[in-house]
């Protein structure tokens, strides 16, 4: 979402004056670090990375803070920082054009609506689209600081969706990525009242763009993963065979303190749906590791999920307190060295389910999409349920969809030969 959202501050700067990428900061004139803050790390790496630009930017050049940090610390960057010439909430992308020649502007407002404003057309890769298909996030998580940030979820009218696809497939796009923070809550709150659209009747429309192969989405919840759309993932044949499944916890008692909305055994059961009518479909997730009260036990009841399911991508990480959310008051908060020892047990026992997962495709065949030119003779792209493949080629298998047999397996990434 932050990638695409750093596409539409480009395109709508390039309608005043034609912007380039510099990789050179000593020729730069913008210089916009467009943040993260679900976790602590990034945001104290903020302030640093600011100091690091003031010290070698040319005197001209001019810096933004833009992202969730911008939503939840707005005129305090400046306060800090004032090298920093303006602040830009996540929430309010489309006016990048106005704060640009305002000294020490802050629009942070998490109210503004951006859901049916027509942004300009940029794209980092033309082989693959990013579309927003929603903002913000009615959730009510106690550990999620984006509802604070991102604001109350708004989905953007699929007529909107349809034309921005479309455009992309007649340049060459011919997988697109959909993005949200509940896709499949999708439907929840339009602008307009008279749009009546839920996540899987979308899937249905956009499958039916000409020349568009592929679909991916992120990410869907567990609490909105009914039949229909289970079916749906299972049965559409442009629908990628990849899906993400945010577990957070296997502990239905850590899952309330979470309000995550379903238990233990309804995720189970969701990931089991989807194995029986899917069997080749890659499920992934994500885990917290040291939740305030987390016990012994609780941790167990992860693991638990994680031998039952066998996750094919695990992202992990030590519960992290954020402002503005509910867990950060919560009494019991865990040491940070058994968090640790808690993380290292999950991390090496999906390690192990990962490389049976990845051995055992030696000498199978995917389709795979080339998307990206790499060094040394190389290209790469994904399989239909979503494993990275490098292979041996050059320019002219961008953009292509080929059979590709695995010769070599590691955790990361296969190595595969066209057949």
């Amino acid at each position: 979402m932050n990638v695409r959202d750093s596409e539409h501050l480009i395109a709508e700067l390039n309608q005043q004056e034609p912007y380039q990428i510099t990789d050179e900061l000593s020729d730069a004139d913008l210089i916009i670090i467009n943040t993260c803050s679900v976790r602590e790390k990034p945001v104290a790496k903020l302030f640093s990375e600011i100091g690091v630009f003031k010290k070698y930017k040319k005197p001209s050049a001019k810096i933004g803070v833009t992202g969730c940090t911008a939503s939840h610390l707005g005129k305090e960057i400046i306060r800090r920082a004032p090298a920093v010439d303006f602040v830009l909430g996540a929430r309010n992308v489309s006016k990048i054009t106005k704060v640009i020649n305002t000294k020490h502007a802050v629009e942070v407002d998490t109210n503004f609506d951006e859901s049916s404003y027509n942004f300009a057309e940029y794209r980092t890769n033309s082989f693959k689209a990013m579309v927003n298909i929603s903002i913000g996030c009615d959730k009510s998580c106690t550990f999620c600081i984006v509802p604070a940030t991102r604001g109350d979820e708004v989905s953007i009218p699929s007529s909107l969706i349809i034309s921005e696809i479309t455009k992309s497939v007649a340049l060459g796009a011919k997988e697109v990525m959909l993005l949200g923070q509940n896709v499949n809550n999708y439907g929840r709150r339009f602008s307009s009242s008279d749009e009546i659209c839920n996540f899987t009747k979308l899937l249905q429309q956009i499958s039916m763009i000409d020349g568009l192969e592929r679909i991916r989405f992120t990410s869907p919840h567990p609490l909105h993963m009914d039949d229909e759309f289970i079916e749906e993932f299972a049965s559409n044949p442009k629908i990628c065979k990849q899906i993400h499944v945010p577990l957070q916890s296997g502990s239905t008692a850590i899952l309330q303190k979470m309000k995550r909305g379903y238990t233990k055994e309804n995720f189970i059961n969701r990931c089991e749906k989807i194995r029986k009518l899917c069997p080749e479909a890659t499920i992934s997730t994500d885990i917290i590791v040291g939740f305030p009260d987390e016990s012994d036990s609780d941790f167990e009841e992860t693991m638990s999920v994680l031998n039952t399911v066998r996750f094919e991508q695990l992202f992990s990480f030590k519960y992290s307190a954020r402002p503005h959310t509910e867990a950060m008051d919560f009494d019991n908060q865990i040491e940070n060295s058994l968090a640790g020892e808690r993380l290292t047990r999950l991390q090496t026992r999906h390690t192990q389910i990962l490389d049976e997962i990845m051995d055992s495709q030696l000498g199978k065949i995917h389709r795979v999409y080339i998307d990206e030119l790499k060094p040394n003779g190389k290209v790469s792209g994904r399989a239909d349920d979503g494993k990275l493949f490098f292979i041996d080629g050059s320019e002219e298998l961008l953009g292509r969809i080929i059979d590709v047999k695995v010769t070599r397996t590691s955790r990361g990434a296969l190595d595969g030969e066209i057949i």
